[in-house]
């Protein structure tokens, strides 16, 4: 019987792209989920659905036990990397787990403060295979995180100021993703994953406002206001604090720079951020009665 492999982060954004992805290139995947019943309702049949939480080792059995090969993804809430996540990074590698493919973070080498890098010291401390994908910001942030601001607000608030970003679509991601974890010669690589350009937030808003018929402004807040907001909407202060660290530096450019990664790997351009705006439009249109 071939060994599933295992997916973290699903059903979010890119879990649920790696998933799709695995499926189309006949893997069998098994599904670590914090809400199974929400990844049942997503996959139905298609996958392994297991119950998981890296903070309730009783959860990590059913999701490591003959697995070899995993796909992970932080969680954003959690942030204390010694405590929260590598109890389950040693409890994979003790059941038997070989390869762990890791959601990173573009510039992550440079950058000690995010738990992203905590994470990657950790893989590597562990002797485990790895491959690191590490992204840039990923354009469906923009249709997630901050959807409610466009679609409500017509505004996007987060502060960059003019920092470039070369923001990457999660299919994109996710394509890389199953790529490394079925096919051999990406053991122990690190890889830079971002879309064809870099983009100001300006160019953002003015090509979702092309899109939408409707202008959106980027109304470049300043950090407190922005932890502040982030706050208030109810995010928890370790999630936002991760946050406005990230595009702090990307204000600095820490984001700005353009790979081939994604094209040598799968033989395809990137999506262009042009695409991804169209194939998500229907998020941001006002709700009925607004």
């Amino acid at each position: 019987m071939t060994s599933p492999i295992l997916v973290t982060g699903a059903p979010g954004n890119v879990g649920t792209e790696v998933v799709r992805e695995l499926l189309k290139r006949g893997a069998a995947v098994r599904v670590a989920a914090f809400d199974p019943a929400s990844a049942k309702q997503v996959f139905g049949d298609t996958v392994e659905v297991v119950g998981f939480d890296f903070l309730r080792p009783e959860t990590f059995a059913a999701a490591f036990t003959g697995v070899e090969r995993m796909f992970l993804v932080r969680p954003p809430t959690l942030s204390n990397v010694k405590r929260d996540i590598a109890p389950a990074l040693d409890a994979a590698i003790a059941a038997g787990v070989k390869h762990i493919v890791f959601l990173s973070l573009q510039g992550v080498e440079n950058n000690r403060v995010v738990p992203h890098y905590k994470i990657e010291q950790a893989i590597l401390a562990a002797g485990v295979g790895y491959t690191f994908l590490r992204a840039s910001f990923f354009m469906q942030n923009l249709s997630t995180t901050h959807k409610t601001e466009i679609r409500d607000r017509n505004e996007i608030a987060v502060p960059v100021g003019l920092g470039l970003t070369s923001f990457i679509d999660v299919r994109d991601i996710a394509a890389v993703a199953a790529l490394t974890l079925t096919e051999d010669g990406h053991a122990d690589r690190a890889y830079t994953l971002t879309g064809p350009e870099a983009l100001s937030y300006e160019q953002v808003a003015a090509k979702l406002s092309a899109v939408l018929g409707r202008t959106i402004r980027y109304t470049n807040p300043s950090i407190g206001s922005f932890l502040r907001q982030q706050r208030q909407e109810g995010r928890a202060f370790g999630f936002a604090l991760v946050m406005t660290a990230l595009y702090t530096i990307t204000r600095f450019g820490n984001a700005k720079s353009v790979t081939g990664e994604v094209e040598r790997l799968l033989g395809r351009p990137p999506i262009s951020f042009d695409q991804f705006a169209r194939d998500s439009q229907a998020v941001w249109q006002p709700q009925p009665g607004q």
